[in-house]
């Protein structure tokens, strides 16, 4: 273990972490700034000693937001060590047209200058995001440092499954012995799920297919009332259940189904683990969802449609369930299949390696 400075150490599966104390906060608000602005100072501060204890080689800012690109830079000087900018979401673009925050707010003007020092300083730039690059570029990035890297799956949670729940078994072979197609979505129930659309289809689909909704969140009692209200007796709502279970429950249903709010931020492009597990489970899929990729339609393992139209996911359904089940699975295998050789964690990991090699 590595000597401690402000942060408090733990080696976790052979790997050191460094853990800061920051400032509790709710929301995203001054609070938060506060957090930030502490993580940073204590990385600021301990730098020499970040930098003399590990001795990198690469030193990765690997943030929601840009501003940990500073202490970053600076361990990576003291070190002699090459910085790379790894980017999950844009900011200041998200808080910008998601949360209609204005570009001269003291807050995103911070956060721009941030983002334009991380992609003129950086010696590479990994985005998760595949249509970025020309964004990147007009911030300032060499068009050279730019790389690709998407989320993916770890291939030994499919190995290592866990059994369901009792309640949640009993409630699948309910719902499957009324003999008709099951469409599943598994997830946080919150507003940008778009939940609503696919309860609209279900009021279509009535004596035609069950649908099962698993998971929690915010939206989640009030769609359960909606269910309640406009009786809608082909739709089940079930408790969360265990990551580790996921390949089990994905198991027992027919077709899986994504679906995000239109948002004019995804025309960079989209990488949501939920459709990577359920490319990786061998699920035909339908995708309500518009966006600058779509992995569905290229790979083949299902249907998209535009969001927020639930005559178009209804009639995807029907489409999927008409299907033979020789069809189903060769569509989903085309998934499973994709993920297994492109999107395992092994894969990507060694993707970003050759990254820094370059």
């Amino acid at each position: 273990m590595v000597g401690e400075g402000r942060y408090t150490g733990q080696m976790i599966e052979g790997v050191d972490y460094c853990w800061y104390r920051t400032p509790r906060y709710q929301g995203n608000g001054v609070g938060r700034v506060k957090s930030i602005l502490s993580f940073i100072g204590h990385l600021w501060r301990d730098a020499r000693k970040i930098a003399n204890d590990f001795r990198p080689d690469v030193v990765i800012a690997s943030s929601t937001y840009p501003m940990d690109i500073w202490p970053a830079e600076r361990i990576a000087k003291l070190a002699k060590a090459k910085l790379v900018f790894e980017v999950h979401d844009l900011w200041p673009l998200s808080p910008m047209e998601l949360g209609g925050m204005s570009r001269w707010h003291p807050f995103i003007m911070w956060v721009q200058w941030a983002e334009d020092h991380a992609y003129k300083k950086a010696q590479r730039v990994v985005s998760m995001l595949p249509k970025t690059l020309e964004y990147m570029v007009s911030r300032g990035m060499s068009p050279g440092k730019w790389a690709y890297v998407p989320n993916g799956v770890d291939l030994d949670e499919w190995r290592v499954c866990a059994s369901l729940p009792a309640e949640t078994v009993a409630a699948l072979q309910h719902i499957k012995a009324r003999g008709l197609p099951v469409l599943g979505y598994a997830g946080t129930h919150g507003l940008a799920n778009a939940l609503d659309v696919l309860l609209d289809a279900a009021s279509l689909l009535k004596g035609q297919v069950e649908i099962v909704l698993v998971g929690t969140g915010p939206e989640r009692d009030r769609l359960m009332r909606r269910v309640a209200i406009e009786n809608l007796s082909n739709v089940t709502m079930l408790a969360a259940v265990p990551k580790i279970a996921m390949p089990a429950l994905l198991e027992a249903i027919d077709i899986a189904f994504i679906g995000l709010q239109p948002q004019a931020l995804f025309r960079f492009g989209i990488s949501p683990n939920k459709l990577m597990d359920y490319m990786m489970a061998g699920k035909p899929i339908i995708q309500s969802v518009s966006s600058g990729n779509d992995l569905v339609t290229e790979v083949g393992c299902g249907i998209t449609v535009p969001p927020n139209n639930a005559k178009l996911i209804a009639e995807a359904v029907i489409k999927l369930s008409k299907l033979s089940k020789d069809d189903l699975y060769q569509m989903g295998q085309r998934g499973a299949l994709f993920v297994s050789a492109k999107r395992s964690y092994a894969v990507l990991s060694d993707d970003f390696i050759k990254i820094l090699e370059k």
